[in-house]
């Protein structure tokens, strides 16, 4: 397994400067480092609770006058961005490297996502915010029409895993949708939002509907949920809980996007050397730092030999690097936490029985936070790698007999995230899924078919989540619906002047049953 060291340009300390004036913050600050090499990398301001509420008026305040544009209008810099954040990928890249230790074919799906699913929401929110006209009480009588007001402020909170992805592809449908936004992404990935909010207000988005806030969630999380009309958050399952309970405090909606512990299920008929290959991808893209990558991988008894030694020859081979070029097929986890989470599970299942058929330690030569892709087989139910989420560059192995059994060990588990199925057969690759609990299921790909489809919610079902992002719900969660009914003055909900409630009863049942006869009702 061959690792290097290869990054040489460095961020250009001028736009650092330019692009952290966007952070609401007293003068605290807060260094940052490379995970490729453990250097520091950059120096964020850092934000108090009264920043916050301060974020939180001036977002209040801007987004009054940008609600009152056309939608049309609002989607012009979004439209703008598809091809702004394509034409600039390669300042971006470097960016988001540099912050997260990511390969750089990885960090290139973050750009191609935020440039795919703005596209999508520009194009479409006018459509989705215009005036529905919706079937009334009584056909031609009562005139209905639903319409959509954005909730006000959204307060945002994104994770280091995919800062630039996460942190920008749920603002700008909530933006589109004539909101503001007070975001807080994590620290140590904080750049790639902010470049990107720099390059949007190039485009001509009104800096002051997308508020910056950084720091400790500690201290910052009630003043950001205080000030908000509505809370998305991508992150932990616990976290998730703690938000979900604070914002039903206040009545106010959340969306929430939480952890997983992923199966992928391998038929008897499945292509093996396609499905060893996309196991590759799905089980450690950005180091398996991935709410929606593959942890569990269940395979057939029947190819269940031949499959892992495809598989594990694939592993072994994988190419570690900390270059900024494309040369590396896996780069460093982001955090000395993330090393520590990951060492301590393998360990774990390492002491308890477990079979380590490739990696299983950390890569200091390659950087301080970089660990071997791993596959293991024999683990139980006594080692915590088994149901808990391990968020990093760690799979496990297991047979199946029946495909009950599959399905019945893949929803085993309190998650429900995603899932991945593959057959030479689609139709039962379909129906197979439909058996699955989890918000996103792809046949013969590990996640990028289903989350890249835009036009589609993505989301988790049990402990991964609630709400969803993508498709007209990704959007329509950050409105609040309106019914306007006109009724006739001819046709009244009261009887007519001198007629009794018996035979006005008697009218309206005649009424109700003609309806259902002409199929208007």
């Amino acid at each position: 397994m061959a690792a290097t060291l290869g990054a040489t340009r460095t961020l250009d300390p001028r736009m650092i400067e330019r692009v952290v004036r966007q952070v609401t913050s007293g003068g605290k600050t807060q260094e940052i480092t490379a995970p490729f090499t453990g250097e520091p990398l950059a120096e964020l301001p850092i934000s108090s609770a009264e920043d916050v509420r301060a974020a939180h008026a001036r977002a209040r305040e801007a987004q009054r006058s940008w609600a009152g544009l056309p939608a049309r209008e609002r989607a012009r810099p979004f439209l703008a961005l598809h091809d702004a954040i394509l034409d600039r990928r390669e300042e971006i890249l470097d960016i988001v490297q540099w912050e997260t230790g990511k390969a750089r074919r990885h960090a290139f799906e973050e750009v191609c996502d935020v440039a795919g699913c703005t596209l999508y929401y520009a194009r479409r929110a006018p459509g989705l915010l215009e005036t529905k006209r919706r079937s009334g009480l009584f056909p031609l009588a009562t005139k209905v029409a639903e319409t959509r007001h954005p909730k006000g402020v959204v307060a945002l909170i994104s994770p280091w895993n995919y800062p630039l992805s996460l942190g920008v592809t749920d603002v700008v449908p909530a933006l589109l949708a004539g909101n503001a936004v007070v975001h807080k992404p994590d620290t140590q990935t904080a750049l790639s939002a902010l470049w990107t909010i720099d390059l949007l207000a190039e485009l001509g988005m009104p800096r002051d509907i997308w508020q910056v806030v950084l720091g400790d969630p500690a201290e910052l999380g009630d003043p950001l949920l205080d000030g908000a009309d509505y809370v998305a958050f991508t992150g932990s399952t616990r976290t998730g809980r703690r938000i979900a309970e604070e914002a039903a405090k206040r009545l106010i909606g959340c969306s929430l996007e939480l952890g997983g512990k992923n199966p992928m299920i391998v038929l008897d008929d499945a292509d093996l050397d396609v499905a060893a290959q996309g196991a590759l991808r799905a089980c450690f893209s950005n180091a398996g730092q991935l709410c929606i990558s593959i942890e569990r991988l269940y395979v057939h008894d029947r190819v269940y030999d031949a499959f892992t030694e495809k598989f594990v020859r694939l592993v072994k081979n994988m190419k570690l690097g900390a270059g900024l070029d494309w040369d590396a097929q896996m780069g460093s986890l982001t955090s000395r936490r993330q090393l520590e989470a990951v060492t301590a599970h393998v360990d774990d299942a390492v002491a308890k029985g477990a079979r380590v058929l490739a990696g299983g330690r950390p890569r200091p030569e390659a950087g301080p936070l970089f660990y071997e892709p791993t596959v293991l087989a024999g683990v139980d139910e006594s080692m915590d790698l088994c149901r808990e989420e391990t968020f990093g560059p760690v799979v496990s192995l297991y047979r199946f007999s029946t495909e009950d059994e599959a399905v019945e060990r893949a929803n085993d588990t309190v998650y429900g995230l995603n899932a991945s199925v593959w057959t030479r057969n689609p139709a039962r690759g379909r129906a197979l899924a439909a058996r699955i609990k989890a918000g996103t299921v792809n046949v013969n790909e590990g996640y990028g078919a289903a989350f890249a489809s835009y036009d589609a919610p993505m989301g988790g079902m049990k402990s991964s989540g609630l709400g969803r992002r993508h498709g007209a719900e990704g959007l329509l969660k950050y409105t609040e619906a309106q019914t306007v009914a006109v009724q006739a003055t001819w046709l009244g909900l009261e009887p007519l002047p001198g007629m009794t409630y018996d035979r006005y009863a008697e009218v309206v049942t005649t009424l109700l049953r003609t309806l259902k006869r002409l199929h208007l009702k």
